[in-house]
């Protein structure tokens, strides 16, 4: 095995690198048959994206597939479990045979346990990590692979969480797999510049999303694992993804809840320890629905079906401005500026009444003093007028200045 030999290269500025219109793109996707995969892939296809599917579920994906090219869309799939990195480096090869190759790759794929670490199996912990992280870096590492040799910049999209910034009570376990994935897309996103690899590296952080998510994690709480409080739809996601895909973006949260939470661990540890000790333990499961077994899930290969939301009981946003404010800045921040230079303008004339006041005043009374070396005769008559008929002196002082 060759060592790598140390270079001290000027590093790429990846987020200076042009990308494709999506309907000039080909678009490679992990976990494409539930949830955040699947209305990505729906939503590329409107864009007039080619797309590759890639599932471990064969049916599903054939149905999807047919779905989307009855409207027209260019589209294959490759059953695909991203665990084995054989399938991975699989799925390029035939998305190059396919297509000649691909522009943005989208590692979404991943399985969720819920429970607290000390009671989670070892074995359980390990396939997560298999799927979520070990997953996610055989895709980023066939993606890198393929935009080394090519001329035109390309993207790699790998989906983190808020959960990813920020671990939460109860999801340890996939917290911990996120917190891997965070540092993985940062660490490649790096190399990668230093290598020169004309790619843009990027990573999505969801806040809680209405999905199948929770339904199909393995539980070792007896309550079904639901978001029981505020969740963004998934489109909010794949409208995320798919402005990724053309703007070179490091990092899009989607909902200002992933932001707000991700600052406040950074500022407030333990103030943040506190709140999620107290919000997340009753926002985290269904209390009418009994927990099915974990073996009942995808984690350990249950099929997934072609839903994009979930059974979850909580808050449903339409969507999220964060998103819209990374999309269109200027159409977010216009109304705030405005908003300010109103209020601004408001205040102003009053105090610039005030300066002014005092201004003329001083002008007077300079004047004055003038008007009093020069004529001290009419200045003295002026004033000695000015306790009889107030009115006629200060015309007479007027007209004197």
């Amino acid at each position: 095995m060759t060592q790598r030999k140390v270079t001290d290269t000027k590093p790429l500025n990846s987020l200076t690198l042009k990308l494709k219109n999506l309907n000039d793109q080909v678009m490679v996707i992990t976990g494409a048959t539930s949830g955040i995969g699947l209305v990505t892939a729906r939503m590329a296809a409107e864009k007039e994206a080619k797309l590759v599917l890639a599932g471990t579920e064969e049916d599903a994906l054939k149905t999807l597939t047919d779905e989307l090219k009855n409207q027209g869309t260019e589209v294959v799939y490759v059953v695909t479990d991203v665990s084995k990195k054989e399938d991975v480096d699989r799925l390029a090869e035939e998305t190059v045979k396919e297509y000649g190759g691909f522009d943005t790759w989208v590692n979404n794929a991943a399985v969720a346990i819920y429970g607290h670490i000390t009671d989670v199996p070892i074995e359980d912990a390990r396939q997560l990590f298999e799927v979520n992280y070990w997953g996610t870096l055989y895709g980023s590492l066939a993606a890198l692979n393929h935009f080394k040799d090519k001329e035109t910049a390309g993207a790699l999209i790998n989906l983190g969480s808020v959960v990813g910034n920020r671990t939460f009570p109860i999801q340890g376990t996939y917290s911990s797999s996120k917190f891997a994935v965070h540092s993985l897309t940062d660490a490649l996103r790096m190399e990668a510049e230093k290598d020169h690899i004309p790619v843009v590296v990027s990573q999505i952080h969801p806040a809680r999303v209405d999905t199948p998510y929770g339904d199909h994690a393995a539980s070792y709480i007896d309550k079904a694992p639901s978001h029981d409080a505020m969740m963004y739809p998934p489109e909010s996601v794949a409208e995320a993804i798919l402005h990724v895909a053309q703007n070179p973006t490091r990092d899009m949260f989607v909902g200002g809840q992933s932001k707000m939470i991700s600052l406040m661990a950074a500022i407030m540890p333990r103030f943040t320890d506190h709140f999620l000790e107290k919000s997340v333990y009753k926002t985290n499961y269904d209390e009418s629905r009994e927990a099915g077994s974990p073996k009942e899930s995808t984690l350990h290969g249950n099929a997934e079906e072609l839903k994009e939301r979930g059974t979850n009981s909580g808050w449903h946003r339409k969507g999220s401005w964060m998103v819209k404010a990374k999309k269109h800045p200027l159409l977010f921040w216009l109304p705030i500026i405005g908003l300010f230079l109103t209020i601004f303008t408001l205040l102003l004339p009053s105090s610039y009444k005030k300066k002014n006041m005092h201004k003329a005043k001083k002008m007077m009374h300079k004047k004055k003093a003038k008007a009093m070396v020069k004529h001290p005769k009419a200045a003295f008559k002026a004033e000695k007028a000015m306790w009889k008929h107030p009115k006629a002196a200060m015309k007479a002082e007027k007209a004197m200045m």
